[in-house]
């Protein structure tokens, strides 16, 4: 029944639109996963096992939940967590087997911020229009991106946002998978693609057993873990929260994607995929606006399927490792710069919208914007991360005693 209730939802927006937010993930940090894995002396074997590992991984906890729940729950890897890796790997000497090991530390450590529920309890004291800031700060980096591709793409990035522009005002609801094939005819036409003869085999994963060692927690567990919770997950909320999967039981709404449990899923899924190469799973927040936004589905109650669709396509990429992954990074850069940008046009409005509506947070939310959106790094944790303290300071010394600093639905 419920196969048959996803089919009926289903639609060609919703698809595509899953099948961008894979493009955009894997194209955008799959070289990073690769430094990563080979900073602990990783033969190719052991490198398809991370694409089977991560790809399994996302995809069912991206699938199972979302059909589960009708509701678009979206998880990927940890990017700058594998950033940590590739540097701390190369720096630190450590083996594989001490890397897993921490990979298995800091899926506990996730785990239990599930369990216990501090985390999201910390997200829900954090004012809409903080949250909205937030993520306008984390997209508006990929807009930024995706226009910055025209010095040098300049005709394909024309052709597409013409393509976009009149897609909008023909068929509004196809809009991006119209754009996103006219720049296919394109490249195809022009530059071509790159990446022929690719083999399609099944991936064997490898099993390594861990080894702990207070020096590998120390180095690689623990930033692991702050950077995922403070760099993905943390965005990740902020995107749910933005679009309207919250949890609005307190306004009378319905309950929204339960975060306390995702994130328990993703750390129990780290911590039995680890020993196969899933370093971390989280939230997703860039792929989580693709999925979660109007353009995959005009009716939010169909959007899950686009976070489906997505889920789908990470397990086949799972099954089938480094080839698909070779597909997917055959795009060039700027074609999926510029399909991020545009696919990201409306979420980004309609962050921005709900982060400057509330007047006496307006200022607070707009720091927020700012610092976030200037991708500074301190201590090792992300912009995101300082973007909600630096908020929640001008909030603080703005509206402290005053029922202005509560939060606003």
């Amino acid at each position: 029944m419920a196969r048959m209730h996803f089919f009926k939802d289903l639609s060609a927006s919703a698809f595509t639109a899953g099948f961008v937010a894979v493009l955009v993930g894997f194209t955008s940090s799959v070289a990073i996963v690769f430094q990563a894995a080979q900073a602990f002396q990783a033969t190719p074997e052991m490198i398809a096992s991370w694409m089977w590992a991560l790809g399994i991984g996302m995809g069912l906890c991206t699938l199972v939940p979302s059909l589960w729940l009708k509701k678009p729950v979206m998880v990927a890897w940890s990017t700058p967590g594998a950033a940590v890796l590739a540097s701390a790997g190369a720096i630190g000497g450590f083996s594989m087997q001490e890397a897993v090991g921490a990979f298995m530390v800091c899926a506990l450590l996730i785990t239990l911020a599930g369990v216990t529920g501090w985390f999201e309890r910390v997200m829900n004291h954090i004012p809409l229009a903080l949250a909205s800031a937030l993520l306008a700060g984390v997209l508006a980096r990929f807009g930024l991106s995706g226009f910055a591709a025209a010095h040098s793409a300049l005709p394909l990035v024309v052709t597409m946002l013409l393509g976009y522009l009149l897609g909008k005002r023909l068929w509004p609801r196809y809009a991006v998978p119209g754009t996103l094939l006219v720049a296919i005819i394109f490249v195809a036409a022009t530059s071509g693609f790159t990446g022929a003869g690719v083999r399609f085999d099944l991936t064997m994963p490898v099993l390594v057993l861990p080894v702990f060692s207070m020096a590998a927690v120390v180095s690689l567990a623990l930033p692991l873990f702050i950077v995922t919770m403070a760099s993905q997950n943390l965005p990740g909320v902020a995107a749910i929260q933005a679009s309207g999967f919250g949890d609005q039981r307190s306004t009378g709404g319905d309950a929204g994607i339960p975060i306390s449990k995702v994130i328990t899923l993703t750390g129990i899924a780290t911590l039995l995929l680890a020993p196969f190469g899933a370093f971390a799973l989280n939230l997703s927040a860039i792929t989580a606006a693709i999925c979660m936004g109007p353009e995959a589905h005009s009716r939010p109650e169909r959007r899950y399927t686009a976070a489906v669709s997505c889920g789908a396509i990470y397990v086949v990429i799972g099954l089938f490792g480094a080839a698909i992954t070779g597909v997917l990074t055959a795009f060039p850069k700027e074609l999926v710069a510029a399909i991020a940008g545009l696919a990201l046009l409306g979420t980004m409005g309609g962050a921005l919208s709900a982060a400057l509506q509330h007047e006496p947070h307006r200022e607070a939310a707009v720091i927020t914007f700012l610092v976030t959106l200037s991708g500074v790094v301190v201590a090792g944790v992300g912009s995101a991360f300082w973007g909600v303290v630096a908020g929640a300071l001008a909030l603080l010394v703005q509206h402290f005693g005053r029922s202005s600093l509560m939060r606003v639905p």
